[in-house]
């Protein structure tokens, strides 16, 4: 958890599910542009990141100390 590593996984992933909480919301309605509430659409995104963010450093405990909460290490059938 303390290495820059750790911290570029953990935004990447809070980043992304900021981006998909916020897709969900704009699309779910079915409304024009002009008729979105983005103030609620960045709260509800913002919540998503900042979960995302505190799962990230729950699972840096539990797997190999990166983001992930499933050890992904040697999984693959190729050596790196």
């Amino acid at each position: 958890m303390y290495t820059p590593t750790f911290w570029k996984d953990a935004a990447e992933r809070a980043i992304s599910t900021a981006a998909q909480a916020a897709i969900g919301v704009l699309t779910a309605g079915s409304i024009g542009l002009v008729d979105i509430d983005w103030a609620s659409t960045g709260s509800i995104a913002g919540l998503a990141a900042v979960v995302s963010l505190l799962k990230s450093i729950v699972a840096s405990g539990i797997g190999n100390g990166d983001a992930s909460l499933v050890d992904t290490a040697g999984s693959g059938r190729h050596a790196a």
